[in-house]
């Protein structure tokens, strides 16, 4: 009798792909990024977040639905290769694979100036070395393994936004901090009122805002190795989304209706200002340890969604065989070493170059027009899967919302964003 092959393993439950999303969602960017796009846009920035969270909404309902029929490792670029061609498949598999290993190479850099905060002498080579280990033993682990040390990763960044959230309410609405006197509103309209930056800004921060969204799309990455897929990826598609909304706009709006948004940046990080303003000293340490594990998650989900894509295309023969070997654990080991050998070679430039701000922005940078691509065949996609699926959508339990409004108003803003990024 034949010995039975390793498989892909159904390991994961809802909170485990609720936090893998969350990990590759809220990194470096919410904690990093607020301040340059207030500086496009001012409080209006608050609206971009908004907008940008209901484009991601129509999205990843449009997942969903097909994520309930198929659910299948890779998602959305097998669905391209079903229901587009084998080319788009293949264009989507290697888009998102070098999207994430460009951001993957940006967070471990972003990881060597973190530590050099409390070791200003160490070589920022040094952390980044570190993370590849840790990255690539938390990947090379067994699927509920990896799951559970993305959990608490992840959540170390979720508390601390919550946490950042209610403190910032309760300066608002009730003066903590403020010597008793509630901050209000009035920072929303003051300084320049709510669109400060007039529309040119607002239009430009909102094409920065939805590349912060950018990695809830994991969620369709993990369908093949979730337990009873059609319960798990229904409430971790509809959770996350609120989860995301609530802690991105949360988060910006008690940071643009505390400070003045022409204060925010010059004066230090916003999530630092906010802690200290209840009189929390070491809130820059406590931050800045935030952030580093908000980068080590980031990097973490990308190599699982970059070994699964690589092992989806050796499944749909684009790639050698090989490359879809399984190890015991049911860990697709080729496609996941491979993927933390390029990740090894990216954190060299740590070591070459010496001003590590440049390589973060170049390659961070280089990631965001591939990041479009699988929301595009998302999109695309689901028209020719509901062709194939008539009767199945038609007593269709997790059917898409507002279809094709939804859709149409997604290829606005995908249609924006990509203009304003290239001119």
């Amino acid at each position: 009798m034949a010995e039975k092959k390793p498989e892909l393993q159904r390991g994961l439950e809802a909170r485990h792909i609720e936090l893998i999303a969350l990990g590759g969602t809220i990194g470096v960017g919410l904690f990093m990024g607020a301040a340059s796009t207030l500086k496009w846009a001012g409080p209006s920035v608050l609206l971009a977040y908004i907008i940008a969270g209901l484009f991601v909404f129509f999205i990843m309902r449009s997942m969903g639905e097909m994520l309930f029929l198929e659910p299948v490792t890779g998602s959305f670029a097998v669905y391209a290769h079903r229901y587009m061609s084998p080319f788009f498949g293949y264009l989507t598999a290697w888009s998102y694979w070098f999207m994430w290993m460009a951001v993957g190479i940006s967070e471990i850099t972003a990881i060597g100036v973190y530590v050099q905060f409390w070791f200003p002498e160490m070589a920022q080579w040094i952390p980044a070395l570190i993370a590849v280990g840790l990255v690539a033993l938390a990947n090379l682990a067994a699927v509920r393994l990896y799951g559970e040390i993305e959990f608490w990763f992840a959540m170390i960044k979720v508390t601390t936004i919550i946490v950042m959230i209610i403190i910032g309410l309760g300066v608002i609405f009730f003066g903590f901090g403020n010597g008793g006197q509630a901050i209000g509103f009035g920072n929303l309209t003051e300084h320049g009122g709510f669109f400060a930056g007039g529309w040119k800004g607002f239009l430009t921060a909102l094409c920065i805002v939805v590349a912060s969204y950018q990695g809830v799309e994991l969620i369709g990455i993990t369908a093949g190795e979730a337990k009873n897929p059609q319960v798990t990826l229904r409430s971790a598609v509809g959770k996350v989304l609120w989860r995301i909304l609530i802690f991105y706009v949360g988060a910006i709006f008690v940071i643009v209706t505390i400070f003045p948004w022409n204060e925010i940046g010059s004066n230090g990080s916003p999530f630092v200002l906010t802690f200290a303003k209840i009189g929390i000293t070491a809130a820059a340490g406590i931050i800045n340890f935030v952030v580093l594990t908000a980068a080590l998650s980031g990097c973490n989900s990308g190599m699982y969604s970059c070994g699964r894509m690589l092992y989806a295309l050796a499944k749909n023969r684009q790639l050698p065989a090989a490359v879809a070997k399984v190890s015991r654990h049911g860990v697709p080991v080729a496609g996941v070493a491979l993927s933390i050998l390029i990740l090894l070679v990216g954190s060299c430039l740590n070591y070459i170059i010496p001003n590590p701000q440049r390589v973060f922005v170049y390659v961070y940078s280089a990631s965001v027009l591939p990041g479009m691509v699988p929301w595009f065949v998302i999109l695309i996609s689901q028209l020719r899967f509901r062709r194939a699926h008539k009767e199945a959508i038609a007593a269709h339990p997790f059917r898409s919302i507002m279809f094709p409004w939804g859709e149409l108003f997604d290829d606005g803003v995908s249609g924006l964003r990509f203009n304003r990024h290239v001119l």
